[in-house]
Parts: structure tokens; sequence; C-alpha cells
């Protein structure tokens, strides 16, 4: 319903228009108030909805020896066990029950060794969580570090009924596993609705199993959309103000359908409860993972073999792209997909399957989402225009291994002398065995060595240093310090503002844009 002014409002509204109106009056700007386009008012109550859902919610309970539990949380949304024992209550300092709790803790650490202070058998661990029914015949999610290392896993429904359950399937990429109960009757389920029609502000409704309690209810909105955590390439949460706490983790968060729109997993919280920051998997992410488990026992995602970095405004100057947008290949696996068709290091891919990159961080839902066999268009940018080229999706490998290809130059002789770089603060060689010795570079390392960098100039800056090796620039490989040279020399007679290197160092391969503002060729 529309937002209704309070009736004080209006009349101090029509007392300030009749002042104003008088002869002799001195006139006032307008007061203008707006109304917002779409105001509701909150729901009367939540327990018709609960009623009608907390049936499928289940308790998952995961056991094991103490070097085998399931860790806890720390603070993010999980299990109510920790492979340590109960959690110490927080108390005022000085509380006569802090020293109470210490005391008892103390005794019962010593109480984990037998005589002698050697270590006593190994103690059978608990963790708890929550799960949810998405098939009458048994099937149940939940997320993966709930159950991970269990040897044993137990779920109890609402009612107190208690089954073992089997794991189907666990995925720890995306923390969600699929368990399988089997029960006499068809059991309570829910289904999963669509994550992508959650907007920030709806009403949300989280049931869970917080500190092992049972079954609890709390609400709360969609407070963000797509909050990257930095649990895994394929970030992608929902972010609620509904509260959670541990032993949420793997319970839903519904909409006012009664649609689970998410899979609650982790919370921000400096001391493990609830703040308001919590985290959810968008439900259109876990159908595939879930479809897969409980299909295959694992996950099937597309992969495209290739390393890739952030587009800066930089690298888009330096490239001549219009909009700092794409994801710009660091790399491509030897025998992946991408080596197999057309795309190359130095490419900007901007659309996948039809689908727009934005962002770098994209891609990689985009590939994974993608079903495994299926040729798709790839648009990319290279050579200053947009290009597409067709990518047969693979699979990716468990242990996908993301070294870029380098293409082996000529020796070169090891007494040349380094070659100062104008205008960029740095010194560069050709690759010799001295120097590959000296910094530690490897017999198919191609490129020029950086051997100094000054202080304050535009290598430094960019976190440039001795014994890293120039690859390519400009997107062309090089071979000399006259090549380097050269190609800075060409960007500049085009008055573009920076030129992109590609940098070997360390911690990989990735491009660098170097700043040529305010710097001539010498």
């Amino acid at each position: 319903m529309p937002l209704i002014r309070p009736r004080p409002l209006r009349a101090a509204l029509l007392a300030l228009a009749a002042v104003t109106a008088a002869p002799g009056a001195v006139l006032l700007p307008a007061v203008v108030v707006s109304r917002p386009a779409y105001a509701f008012t909150p729901p009367n109550s939540f327990a018709d909805l609960a009623a009608q859902l907390l049936p499928a919610v289940v308790n998952i309970s995961s056991s094991g020896t103490a070097a085998h539990t399931a860790e806890n949380d720390n603070g993010g949304g999980g299990g109510g066990g920790n492979g340590q024992g109960p959690d110490i209550p927080s108390f005022p300092p000085g509380s006569p029950f802090e020293q109470f709790f210490h005391d008892f803790m103390e005794r019962n650490r010593h109480g984990q060794h037998g005589e002698g202070g050697q270590p006593a058998p190994e103690r059978r661990m608990q963790s708890l969580g929550s799960g949810f029914i998405i098939d009458p015949s048994g099937i149940v999610v939940t997320n993966n570090h709930v159950i991970d290392g269990a040897d044993e896993v137990t779920v109890t429904l609402q009612d107190n009924t208690s089954f073992k359950a089997k794991v189907l399937g666990k995925d720890e990429r995306a923390d969600l596993a699929v368990l399988q109960i089997k029960s006499d009757k068809p059991l309570p389920a829910v289904h999963f609705g669509d994550s992508d029609s959650a907007r920030v502000g709806d009403w949300v409704v989280a049931i869970g199993n917080p500190f092992g309690l049972g079954g609890t209810v709390t609400a709360g909105i969609v407070s963000a959309r797509g909050r990257d955590i930095h649990q895994g390439p394929y970030d992608d949460f929902i972010q609620t103000d509904a509260p959670i706490n541990r032993g949420n983790s793997g319970g839903p968060l519904f909409n006012m359908n009664g649609d689970v729109v998410g899979i609650n997993t982790a919370i921000y919280s400096p001391s493990g409860g609830s703040i308001g920051i919590g985290f959810s998997i968008p439900a259109n992410e876990a159908k595939k993972v879930v479809a897969d488990l409980r299909e295959f026992g694992r996950v099937r995602r597309g992969w495209l073999g290739v390393r890739i970095q952030q587009v800066t405004p930089d690298i888009a100057e330096s490239l001549g792209l219009h909009d700092a947008e794409g994801a710009l290949v660091a790399g491509v696996n030897d025998d992946g997909p991408a080596a197999k068709s057309d795309i190359q290091r130095g490419d900007v891919i901007l659309k996948f399957n039809g689908q727009d990159v934005k962002e770098m961080k994209a891609l990689p839902r985009i590939v994974a989402d993608t079903r495994v066999g299926q040729s798709v268009p790839v648009v990319i940018w290279r050579g200053g225009k947009q290009q597409t080229v067709q990518v047969a999706v693979g699979e990716l490998p468990d242990e996908a291994k993301l070294a870029a290809a380098t293409t082996e130059q000529p020796a070169h002789p090891p007494a040349e002398k380094p070659t100062d770089i104008s205008g960029l603060g740095m010194s560069l060689a050709p690759i010799s065995q001295q120097l590959r010795d000296k910094y530690s570079l490897g017999a198919d390392q191609s490129g020029v060595v950086i051997t100094d960098v000054k202080t304050g100039g535009a290598a430094s800056e960019r976190g440039l240093k001795p014994g890293d090796v120039i690859v390519e620039v400009q997107q062309e490989q090089v071979g000399t310090p006259a090549d380097v040279q050269a190609k800075i020399d060409a960007v500049r007679k085009e008055s573009r503002k920076s030129v992109l290197m590609l940098i070997q160092s360390s911690d990989g391969l990735r491009w660098v844009p170097l700043s040529l503002d305010g710097h001539q060729p010498g």
C-alpha cells in the first residue's frame, strides 16, 4: 500500500501555505515531500509460513574421531561443535562465572590425557548443523563443512525422528553436500526458487538449528546481492540480516512464497554470534551443484583452461578498449579447451556464450555453469577489434593447473650489458645462463630480465623488481631490451598513456600497465 503521510505533517504544510499567501508575507522555498514508488507494510506474522516450512528443515549431526571431526565455522554460521569441546560463554571481566568456567575448561583439558601425560584414546566428537529435504524420497541438502570429515551422519526431523544418512556427494568449492535418508513414508519437502528474482529489500526467512536448540525461525531482508567473501572463485553470495548463528549452516533461506532462495553458509562476526551480516549460497547456483551430486556424486563444471586478470583502466587504454571490462587472458593451459580453440594469451574475453563478462570474477562462474562438451561462442578483443571464436567447453579437472605456455627464444650471449629503458625507471638484459642462475629462472623461460628498478619510477610504482621477466610488450613477444624499447617508442608515437607488459614473476604471469605520462623517448 502507498505510504500515507501522518496528519500532523499535512497540517503543517497547509499552515505554511496559508502564511506564505498572506499579504506582506515573505515567500519561502516550496517544501517538497517525496513518496517512494513502492512501500509496503511488513507481514503481520510469519507463523503460517513457518508452520508450512518447519517440517522440511532438519538437524544434521555428524560424528567422527577427534582427529577427523569437522571444525567449527570460526564465526561462519556453522556447526555447534568445534572438535574441541563446548564453547566458553562470554562474561564481564572479573565476573565470578568467568573464573568458574575457566577452571571447568582447564579440568576438561587435563582429563583428555591418560596417566603419565600419555594421550587418551581418540574420542568421538560431534558437529551440529542444519539441512532441508528437497525430495519426499529423502534427499537432503546441507553444507559440505557440516559433514566434512565425518564417518557417521544423522538426520533428525522436526518430530525428533532420526535417520542414518548416506552421503551421495559433496563439493568443497561450492560448500554443498547431498544426503539420502530412507523413510517408510514420503517426507515433507521444499523446493528451490529463482534466486535471481530476490531483490535487495525483499523479506526472507531463515530456518535452522542454531546451537543445537532445534528448529528456529528468524526473519530479515535481503541486504545485498553478489557478495564476494573470498571463499572461492564462484563467490556470489546473498547477504541477509536475518539472524544466522552457529548451527544454521546448511539451513534454507526462504522467500515469502516458501521457495528456497539461498542456503545459509557463513556469517561475518567478531564474536561468533549474529550481528546481522549473514551469507547464503544463491539457489540458482546450488541447483546445478545439487543435481550433479545426485547424479554423479561430484560436480561437473565447465572449464576453459585460462589464467585471467582484471582489465584496469590503464590496461584498457593500452589495448584501445573503450571500457575497462572483460577478463584479460594472462595464460593458456597446454591441451586445455582454450588452447585447442583460437583463444590466446593477451586476448580480452568480453562475452562467453552470449553472457557479458563485465568483470574478471564473472567469467569463472559463467564457464562453470556451462554444460561440459558444449561448443559456445566467445567474443574477444584482439588487435584493436572484436572477434568471435568457438570453444568446446571441457570439464574442470580436480587439480586444474593454470600454467601459461611459453615459447622458447634463441639463446642470448651472457656478456651483454644491461640497457636502461628511458622514462620507465628500469634496466633490462637478455636472458643468459648467469641470470638464470642468479634469479632462479626456468630453463624454458623466455623474454627480457629486469636487472634494476629505480625508486619512484613507473616500474617501481607497479611493483616490478629485479628478476622479473618481461615476456611480451603490447601482446607481442620480446627477446632483447631493444625489442622492448622499440615497442615502447611505437606506443608513445600513438600518444597512448601507458604500455602493457606481460610480466613473469615468482607469483606467476600477470599483465602490468606502465604509465608513459610526462615521459618522452630519449
